[in-house]
């Protein structure tokens, strides 16, 4: 089915030599991800999987901005408006299905994260076995600014970073540079991105490894790393109060950045995002963070936050979300428990391959 070279809409699948090669192909959206899109990749990791002349798989994006800017979450808000949600639904346990997929292939999958990597474009690119970064890559997982949750294992990744990083990056939905990435834990390899071109054209005749090793350079020391000292203290409660409280007394300028950005942001989503985090950093696997990820998606979908902040943000342009409720002191620990409670016959029931 993808022998040589297929066209489609909105992905390339192409084999050359020992790689097979798949292009996120939406630029005009950032390469953002869609059921199609997230059908053909599946599809083609299966194909390729029973295929012994390829040897390793290559996932990259269109156009010059980046990766991937995350989910079509325009389209979700219309489901949810229209559709009850069902559509979204079937998006996600797909989209979940995939990064569960990609992180367990029995062959190398480098993912080139050059450029803007958001949400859904972390999901797919930072579970698999060769993460590679650029100067231009920016990397994040923005959800609190739209009322909504990070997922496709972000909280798997993020609540692994060290010390608090993750619990910062998580709670700002910042982005952060590529060698940052590389400190926290959400990518492996630097390399320049003029160099890019050469490492597409190596992999398809080396393995990825050597492929990778041969265009690697040692990254740049991570800012973010530098300001351990008073991201770990200030981001070690459980409670987002609290956090925000520390912050404000920090007295640096990039802590007092990261109150004024988390003030801005759902309170109901900064909130359910600590919980999470905290609930992630105790599960044993990837699919187990996965399984939480829908209870929390599925919850989010229903709170007023999430439609209004996807309106502020990306329909109606205004950036003025009207939140619901509006401070942190106002959500209460019901509203935060009742986000992760079981699904019952909906659960998405991943589990981890028995070793």
């Amino acid at each position: 089915m993808f022998d040589g070279f297929m066209e489609n809409k909105d992905v390339l699948v192409q084999r050359t030599g020992r790689l097979g090669h798949l292009v996120l192909n939406r630029p005009q959206a950032m390469n953002a991800l869609n059921a199609t899109m997230i059908t053909i990749v599946a599809d083609a990791l299966d194909e390729w999987e029973a295929d012994d002349a390829v040897e390793s798989v290559l996932i990259s994006g269109a156009g010059e901005r980046g990766l991937c800017a995350g989910g079509d979450v325009v389209s979700i808000y219309h489901d949810a408006l229209s559709g009850g949600g069902h559509a979204s639904e079937a998006f996600w346990r797909a989209e979940y299905h995939l990064n569960a997929r990609i992180k367990r292939y029995p062959k190398p999958i480098v993912a080139l994260m050059d450029g803007v990597v958001l949400g859904g474009g972390v999901g797919i690119s930072a579970h698999a076995s060769h993460r590679v970064v650029t100067e231009r890559s920016r990397v994040g997982m923005p959800e609190t600014g739209i009322g909504f949750v990070p997922d496709v294992g972000g909280t798997h990744l993020l609540s692994r970073a060290p010390g608090q990083l993750g619990t910062h990056a998580a709670l700002t939905g910042t982005m952060v540079s590529g060698a940052d990435a590389i400190a926290m834990g959400l990518a492996d390899h630097y390399i320049a991105s003029e160099a890019v071109p050469g490492l597409v054209a190596e992999l398809s005749e080396r393995t990825a490894g050597a492929a990778v090793a041969r265009w690697g350079q040692v990254a740049p020391e991570s800012g973010l790393m530098q300001q351990r000292w008073w991201i770990d203290e200030a981001y070690a409660p459980d409670c987002a109060e609290t956090i925000l409280e520390r912050l404000v007394r920090v007295g640096d300028p990039g802590a007092e950045a990261a109150a004024k950005t988390i003030a801005g942001r759902s309170p109901t989503a900064v909130s359910v995002t600590l919980a999470a985090l905290r609930r992630a950093r105790t599960l044993p696997s990837l699919e187990e963070g996965l399984n939480q990820d829908l209870r929390v998606s599925l919850r989010s979908l229903r709170w007023p936050d999430f439609l209004e902040g996807i309106r502020a943000q990306l329909v109606d342009k205004d950036r003025n979300p009207a939140w619901s409720p509006a401070t942190l002191a106002e959500v209460s620990a019901e509203v935060v428990a009742a986000a992760f409670a079981g699904l019952g016959e909906r659960e998405l029931a991943l589990s981890a391959p028995q070793k």
